[in-house]
Order: C-alpha cells, then structure tokens, then sequence
C-alpha cells in the first residue's frame, strides 16, 4: 500500500491567506481578525488589526478550529446545531469549544484537510465570504 505524501500547510501559505482574507475584508472596509491552524490545530498565524474589536481574535480561532474539526466551512453548519439539527447535542469536550457561526473554512490540498481559516470582526456572511476568498486564492 503506497500513501502520497501532500504538502503541509506553511507558513508562507499562511500568510498568503492572512493577507488574502484581510485585502477582501479591507476592499469591503470592514476590519477583521484572520487566523490560521495547520492540520493538528496548532495556531499557524494570527493578524488582528489595531482596529478589530478584541473579541474578534478569539472569534476567528474558534471559527478556524470549527472548521478544522468537522472539516466543513463552519456556514455549512449554522443550522446543524438548531434543535432538531444533526449537531444539535454536539459535545463541546473538545480542546476548545466550538463556534458554529460562519467565518471558518477549511483548507484542503489534493482532497486532504492541511489546515483551516478562520474570520472574525464583520457581519457573519461577510467573514464567510473573506475566508473563503483567501482560500480560493490560495488554490
């Protein structure tokens, strides 16, 4: 049985979807929090703007790590977790809890899960659409 090995998420790729996210974020004239974590959930990179509402750092960690672990663009997930959705009675034992609000995205190279990204700071749909962007970009 033969495995093919796909390149990690780097740092450099990190950085290319920080800036990536923020450039879609800063065109909309919102100020956001972008973080990245490789394929284990270790914090890759992180940029909150001076401007970001703090609370949009832990935001897009949580967002990220969503994505992360379901594999799945967190705005995919919102209406899992309402009462009658398959996650509605979802643990949260995890390392951190889990945030099902739109703004995470996954990120793949050849169909393997390498990492994830994560927006905070605009409107839900906006920071769904910044990180998908970055992700599309980084493509």
């Amino acid at each position: 049985m033969s495995t093919t090995a796909v390149a990690p998420l780097t740092l450099q790729d990190a950085e290319f979807l920080i800036a990536e996210a923020r450039r879609a974020a800063e065109a909309a004239g919102v100020t956001v929090s972008v973080t990245v974590l490789d394929a284990g959930g270790h914090l890759l990179a992180f940029r909150r703007d001076d401007r970001a509402v703090l609370i949009s750092g832990e935001t897009s960690t949580r967002k990220a790590y969503t994505a992360l672990q379901l594999n799945t663009p967190t705005a995919d997930l919102v209406d899992a977790v309402q009462p009658g959705g398959l996650f509605h009675t979802l643990p949260t034992a995890l390392d951190r809890p889990l945030l099902f609000i739109a703004g995470g995205v996954p990120v793949q190279r050849d169909g393997r899960l390498i990492g994830a990204i994560g927006v905070g700071g605009g409107a839900p749909d906006q920071d769904h659409g910044f990180a998908a962007t970055a992700v599309q970009a980084l493509v």
